[in-house]
């Protein structure tokens, strides 16, 4: 009987880092136009603006990745 070789695990696939900037970038400014917007509305909208921001931005980040690759890749 041979000695068994220890199983390595998979590697995990790293995030491209641009995605994180797609995110940052349009809740940033997600967040900007909900304060510009929704001003004399109650506070809280304008955080929402920002997360709903980062949902499209992070969509956004994927499609730029699939058709285009990491912009940023270090």
């Amino acid at each position: 009987m041979k000695p068994q070789k220890p199983k390595r695990k998979p590697e995990k696939e790293l995030t491209p880092i641009t995605i994180y900037v797609c995110a940052v970038g349009l809740g940033l400014l997600g967040y900007l136009l909900g304060e510009f917007i929704l001003g004399s509305r109650p506070h809280p909208w304008h955080w929402v603006a920002g997360i709903i921001g980062i949902g499209i931005g992070y969509l956004v980040g994927k499609l730029v990745v699939r058709r285009v690759g990491d912009i940023f890749g270090f």
